[in-house]
């Protein structure tokens, strides 16, 4: 939904399934649950997540036109897609083969240009949009740093196709799309800070000579053109595992004329250990699951961090008194609190409050994609989740000033 701070709606890798049939039919039974609570008197943006096998059957034009028509005759529209998760995104343990394939590969490539392909025929005139995508690779991956620079040169090349994929429809079209390169902890890109080393210091002088040289264009005008469609997608979940700070984050990001594709609107759990951690401990047990990658942040009491891949690790290692834990979750962005183990939705808030202030995206994607696996207690009707989040996000952007917690 249009909103004063810009387009807000939630990302449907919620609804598990990797055919078309399977992404369609969940949309057919929520989101018009969803709109009719939250917009119902004005057309909803999509926030759509497609798997590979999902976005070959869509791009067929008798499938995207008959999708086409279902937008328009319920009053939806088509702004994001979450290209991170290429295959099974749920009921299977995917750990991080979320990463797979990964940019050095031909099969991320010819997706991610699929996804646009499909973009750019449901986006409507006048609204830019945007296809997420992993921070070039899993770290641990390679096993020399050898192989990590050879990984990211290969990607980074593909990545450059993406990118003259993007200017020459953006030259026939008209229409803006932007690739949104997602960090996240353990990602080859795992910060903000090494997305903007990687743009500044290997991408700029990589692609600018390239584009000069393809289409006859400034210097100036080349670097305008990568600014534009390649952008960082924010996600305050993993920011705020990896202990970054809001302020730090968006003034890195003004300084370096780096260019937000969206954020996307999640919290992580949250530890601050007293004397005796084990019945924190405990209730951290609940949460470590075998579906998706729970990577974990500690501080210690003198300000050092020490991370580990996955909660089962971080668990054996055990709690010491007095740390403080980030971890990786996406767990609901309007619950603070579960009992002993709290959220990072202080830290949303405050980011959303700089997107106020500072308007950083027209893009706002809530991404909690963890209901299936949360402990049975905090499970909902999917419809009345997805509205209870957006509610919660809606409140916050409408306040004059948003400090408080709700609960």
């Amino acid at each position: 939904m249009k909103t004063k701070y810009g387009h807000l709606t939630y990302c449907s890798n919620i609804h598990p399934g990797e055919s078309w049939s399977d992404h369609f039919s969940h949309l057919q039974k929520n989101l018009p649950l969803v709109r009719a609570d939250l917009s119902p008197d004005a057309p909803m943006g999509i926030g759509l997540r497609l798997a590979n096998e999902a976005s070959l059957e869509l791009i067929k034009p008798e499938i995207i036109t008959e999708f086409q028509t279902w937008l328009e005759r319920e009053g939806f529209y088509v702004f994001l897609i979450n290209g991170f998760p290429y295959g099974s995104f749920h009921k299977t343990a995917v750990k991080e083969n979320v990463y797979k394939p990964d940019w050095a590969t031909k099969e991320r490539l010819d997706y991610t240009l699929r996804l646009f392909s499909i973009l750019s025929q449901l986006l409507p005139a006048g609204i830019e949009g945007g296809v997420s995508t992993p921070p070039i690779s899993y770290q641990f991956f390679d096993a020399t740093d050898s192989d990590r620079k050879q990984r990211i040169a290969v990607a980074t090349k593909h990545i450059i196709n993406v990118l003259f994929h993007l200017i020459q429809i953006e030259k026939d079209s008209g229409k803006t799309l932007h690739l949104d390169l997602e960090p996240e902890p353990d990602g080859i890109l795992g910060n903000v800070e090494l997305w903007v080393q990687w743009f500044l210091d290997v991408f700029l002088p990589l692609v600018i000579p390239e584009i000069q040289t393809k289409w006859g264009l400034t210097k100036e005008v080349a670097e305008h053109k990568v600014r534009n469609h390649i952008r960082i997608c924010l996600d305050v979940c993993h920011s705020a595992v990896s202990f970054e700070d809001n302020q730090t984050i968006i003034k890195l990001l003004k300084k370096n004329s780096i260019q937000v594709g969206r954020i996307q609107i999640s919290s992580a759990l949250k530890v601050e250990f007293s004397e005796q951690p084990k019945e924190t401990m405990d209730l951290l047990a609940s949460f470590d699951e075998p579906t998706y990658l729970h990577q974990v942040v500690i501080r210690s009491d003198d300000g050092k961090l020490q991370s580990y891949p996955d909660l089962s690790q971080a668990l054996q290692r055990g709690g010491k008194p007095f740390e403080k834990w980030r971890i990786h979750f996406h767990v609901p962005v309007f619950l603070d609190s579960y009992g002993l183990v709290s959220s990072t939705q202080k830290e949303l808030v405050e980011l959303l409050n700089l997107h106020k202030e500072f308007s950083i995206t027209n893009s706002l994607e809530v991404e909690t994609y963890t209901w299936g696996v949360l402990p049975k207690e905090l499970q909902i009707p999917m419809a009345e989740s997805v509205i209870r989040e957006l509610q919660w996000v809606k409140s916050i952007l409408e306040s004059e000033r948003s400090f408080g917690v709700t609960r």
